[in-house]
């Protein structure tokens, strides 16, 4: 997908690229959208975890993990993110992070007294993508543990 448009890529690209052939394909997914959505659900349990390892830890530390994944998936988040990738991916990531953090957003006291919690929420996590799309689109320019301290400082400010 990073050299061309999901609609343009057939199976025989695939299995070309991965030196298999397309019944091996065909063993293990119904079509191309089956794998790419098996790749999808394939990251976002692999974030889940993260999310559920780190679910004690202030919000600084607990985003390392998150942008080391990140970094160490960066061909894929970037393609999904900031380039021709599945638009479907952008909001099923979205999804996710709604997820995560619908839990955590208080509007009972606090900062946030009095607020809606569903803007709440859309406001973190539309941020929340946007600054991951922002940080692949511009070549990661931040290290991860950086990356992880300032969204953490902002996530606390706002939560």
């Amino acid at each position: 997908m990073s050299e061309k448009s999901f609609d343009d890529i057939t199976i025989q690209d695939i299995s070309d690229k991965a030196n298999v052939s397309r019944g091996t394909i065909y063993l293990h997914f119904v079509d191309k959208y089956d794998l790419l959505d098996k790749l999808i659900e394939e990251h976002i349990n692999a974030m889940r975890e993260i999310c559920e390892s780190s679910s004690e830890m202030e919000y600084s530390e607990a985003n390392l993990p998150w942008f080391e994944y990140l970094e160490k998936n960066y061909l894929f988040f970037s393609t999904m993110l900031a380039s021709k990738g599945a638009p479907s991916f952008r909001s099923r990531f979205k999804e996710f992070l709604i997820e995560e953090f619908k839990d955590e957003v208080d509007i009972t006291k606090g900062k946030n007294q009095g607020l809606n919690e569903d803007v709440i929420i859309q406001f973190i996590v539309t941020s929340y993508v946007g600054i991951v799309e922002w940080w692949f689109t511009n070549g990661m320019p931040l290290p991860p543990h950086v990356m992880s301290e300032q969204v953490g400082m902002l996530l606390e400010r706002n939560l």
